[in-house]
């Protein structure tokens, strides 16, 4: 097989890697809104009208339970999950998904929407009687078993249809040993389980599938997940992505620093790598090539930038309000303590471009600017979100916040034509909020089966003891452990499915070693959130490198090493609590102002430049002073801030010897 080229000769096409293959995949994906359009366009009638009348009603339930009055839980849950499955039947059908078309995938479609409405419809009936009944002491009826494994088969089905076969294996893998931990020696042998506890363990317990994760979806992240869709499409999007362009002809490596920015940006409202990656990336890798960075540098910094956004304040990824909900603290608290971490991340990514840019005498070009519209004039469509910080600090509820500011976001686009919302757009854009809301409802019910086995076999138990062993001789090495089990989750699973059972395993291995619930519990997030770009699995770093046209695994390694931060200030944080706003002011300063020097530190390390072109030892030392600053003793403070001092003089004079020099043309002149 070849293809020609413009002068006629022909070269054999390159075969892609998978991963390379994956990216290009992920990179042509349309955005949601385009997905949603494209859905409904090639749907007959019935179809269409009937997505859109039970998209009506789950918004009108949804706005029925938080304004007017909660239903009984046993009805109000079972019917968020029912719907989301229902929708996902009708928006996903199989013949889209099989490769060959078939009258039995229509059937089998058919099978399982109509196992979704019994599964409702026994939990709604049943909703007093499961009030009064006694876990683990009443027998289970037959009619509480169907219900309980239709429910655990739809779930599954779905999680294979439209999150991913990673999570579908890692729920088997915990379904398979709830029956055959009786085979397995050693620590981890557990006793077993007869099918109807089994079933009443997902479907009818508190850990189970109907458990605080699935609430959290249906209590706080529907709301919020509309939100972001309504502000997006109302031209709150457009002006975030847009301020973060204007960077371009602004400072030395500026489309790199744009991308960092805007995808900083829309991090904050999307919570979405993946998402960010194809919202943003579409303008900021284009010109980051444009202006010298290779394709792998510019792939690797729109990655980066957008897997920051589920760290970046105030609307963090889905897996903030869930911590928040397990915790038993209020969100904004949540969001506080991520203010320091999230933006030692993004200056440490500023950093990282601008010191290539150096490195590499990327100016400013003037070929490359921003030719959008004026921000300033733009700037009034930000009025919703501003509204939604001052509110969820003044303490309102985050649903009724939530929907207040869906309602202004409306109310904000018809100021202006451009962006006055059709009767087409408000449903596609309600119907973009709705297939979110089910794509989530998905994966935090899926992640109930994990928690109720792992809760009913001890395995956090067991695993606690591992870590507690490992963290009597060392508490960095227990953390370690830790870190490295979250990052293989994170790199196999969604976020918020990674944290969940991230939550489950290790926090309270890793709270018995004498930290805090909210330091334990945001370690864990942070290293489900950079998964996303650690090799071999990072999806955030195929997408953008599909974008760029770059190697997938090699963007996925420069990804790695350009987050580095990401990955050392988790460490920091536990040793230093004041980095989370756990501590006096005086505390608080200090330990940024650490962090601040140890993150400039990794940022000459991992770019390879500072003041001048840095040796490979040069590197190792940078790197070495950064890594004092995670040590919890003073005498490694003190080190870190004197050698380092020295060693960036050092640095200077150097850079500043190395420029004196004549260049070879002016020499030869």
């Amino acid at each position: 097989m070849s293809e020609k080229v413009k002068d006629g000769q022909e070269q054999p096409k390159v075969k892609l890697s998978k991963a390379d293959e994956l990216g290009r995949k992920l990179a042509k994906e349309d955005d949601e809104e385009t997905k949603i359009a494209k859905i409904m366009r090639k749907s007959p009638a019935w179809k269409r009208y009937l997505i859109i009348g039970l998209s009506v009603f789950w918004v009108v339930f949804q706005l029925y339970i938080k304004l007017v009055k909660p239903l009984d839980p046993w009805f109000q849950l079972p019917l968020h999950m029912c719907l989301a499955l229902i929708i996902v039947w009708l928006m996903n059908p199989m013949n889209d998904k099989a490769k060959k078309k078939s009258g039995l995938w229509t059937v089998y479609d058919i099978f399982l929407i109509a196992a979704t409405i019994f599964i409702f419809a026994y939990y709604a009936m049943s909703a007093e009687a499961l009030n009064y009944r006694l876990y683990s002491v009443d027998k289970m009826s037959t009619m509480d078993i169907v219900a309980g494994t239709l429910l655990i088969i739809c779930i599954m089905e779905a999680v294979r249809r439209v999150v991913s076969m990673s999570l579908f294996w890692v729920i088997m893998f915990f379904i398979a040993y709830a029956w055959f931990g009786q085979y397995i020696p050693g620590i981890f042998h557990f006793q077993g389980i007869s099918y109807p506890r089994f079933i009443e363990t997902l479907s009818l317990g508190e850990n189970g599938i109907f458990g605080s994760p699935l609430g959290t979806s249906m209590n706080t992240l529907f709301y919020f997940l509309m939100f972001g869709c309504f502000f997006a499409n109302c031209g709150g999007g457009s002006v975030l992505t847009d301020a973060g362009l204007m960077l371009s002809d602004k400072t030395v490596g500026g489309p790199a620093k744009a991308s960092v920015v805007s995808s900083g940006l829309m991090g904050m409202i999307s919570g979405s790598a993946v998402a960010n990656v194809t919202g943003t990336g579409v303008f900021t890798i284009p010109l980051m090539k444009k202006t010298g960075y290779s394709p792998e540098e510019a792939a690797s910094v729109e990655a980066v930038a957008s897997t920051g956004g589920q760290i970046m304040p105030p609307i963090m990824g889905a897996g903030a309000f869930i911590m928040a909900e397990i915790i038993g603290i209020q969100y904004i608290h949540i969001a506080a303590a991520a203010i320091i971490p999230a933006l030692a991340y993004f200056i440490a990514a500023l950093m990282v471009v601008h010191l290539i840019a150096r490195k590499k005498h990327i100016g400013k070009n003037p070929n490359v600017h921003y030719e959008g519209k004026p921000i300033l004039p733009r700037l009034y469509r930000l009025l919703p979100i501003v509204i939604l910080v001052v509110m969820i600090i003044r303490g309102m509820s985050l649903p009724r916040a939530g929907i207040i500011c869906t309602v202004i976001s409306i109310v904000v686009s018809c100021f202006s034509k451009e962006t006055r919302m059709s009767g087409k757009k408000l449903i596609l854009t309600m119907l973009d909020g709705i297939r979110q809301a089910a794509n989530i409802a998905i994966p935090t019910a899926a992640c109930g089966i994990m928690i109720g086995i792992v809760v009913r076999s001890g395995v956090a138990v067991k695993i606690a003891k591992i870590i507690d062993k490992t963290g009597n001789n060392s508490l960095f090495l227990a953390l370690v452990v830790a870190a490295v089990g979250c990052i293989i989750l994170g790199m196999a699973l969604p976020t918020v499915a990674a944290y969940l059972i991230a939550n489950t395993l290790f926090i309270s291995a890793i709270q018995g070693l004498d930290i805090k619930p909210l330091v334990a519990n945001m370690f864990i997030f942070y290293f489900g959130v950079v998964a996303q770009i650690t090799p071999p699995v990072c999806l955030a770093s195929f997408t953008a490198a599909g974008i760029a046209g770059a190697s997938a695994w090699k963007t996925g390694w420069k990804a790695f090493t350009f987050a580095i931060t990401g990955f050392i200030v988790p460490f920091m944080f536990v040793y230093r609590p004041a980095l989370l706003l756990e501590g006096t002011g005086a505390e608080i300063v200090v330990a940024a102002l650490m962090l601040l020097f140890a993150t400039f530190c990794l940022a000459g390390c991992v770019s390879g430049y500072m003041f001048h072109d840095l040796k490979v030892w040069e590197r190792v030392v940078l790197g070495a002073i950064a890594f004092l600053f995670i040590l919890p003793m003073s005498i490694s403070d003190v080190a870190g801030v004197v050698l380092g001092v020295i060693f960036l003089a050092y640095c200077y004079l150097a850079g500043k010897k190395q420029n004196s020099r004549p260049t070879p043309t002016a020499a030869a002149a």
